[in-house]
């Protein structure tokens, strides 16, 4: 059973991946991992960071993926966000900001950023569910729900 949902799962994450790309966000990160847990997706919408969580079920399943963040869940992915924040804005900052500032071709600045020294997000942070259900027969339904936590 943990081997079925554990491909269920990343099944999900595939399909939620390529549609949140198809609609504009860039994947900064995929299953960042610290000690207190993992985020499966970290976008930025525009000049906002949406923590994604992909929840996916089958069609064939008797509790919907909105269903499955709890009050305890949302805490956890709050302060996995903030975590995130904190460790790893700075440097997808840094790459932003030469991908914009700099010159095609040319190498990054040095990583000098780790201190924390990037501003904030403009847009700030949210805490999206992206629920994928398998359906049995046809593609995968999607749901992106922003600010969901």
């Amino acid at each position: 059973m943990q081997n079925s949902n554990n491909g269920l799962g990343r099944y999900g994450e595939e399909v939620a991946a390529r549609r949140l790309a198809e609609g504009g966000l860039r994947i900064l990160e995929r299953n960042w991992r610290c000690a207190e847990g993992e985020l499966d997706i970290v976008a930025l919408d525009g000049d906002t960071i949406a923590v994604c969580e992909v929840k996916t079920r089958s069609e064939r399943g008797f509790q919907q993926p909105s269903e499955a963040i709890d009050g305890t869940k949302a805490d956890r992915l709050r302060h996995l966000a903030e975590r995130w924040l904190a460790e790893r804005w700075p440097i997808h900052f840094s790459r932003l900001a030469h991908t914009v500032d700099g010159a095609a071709g040319t190498d990054p600045p040095p990583d000098d950023t780790d201190s924390g020294s990037a501003p904030p997000p403009p847009g700030g942070v949210r805490i999206d569910l992206v629920a994928v259900v398998n359906r049995i027969k046809g593609a995968a339904e999607v749901e992106h729900l922003r600010g969901a936590v």
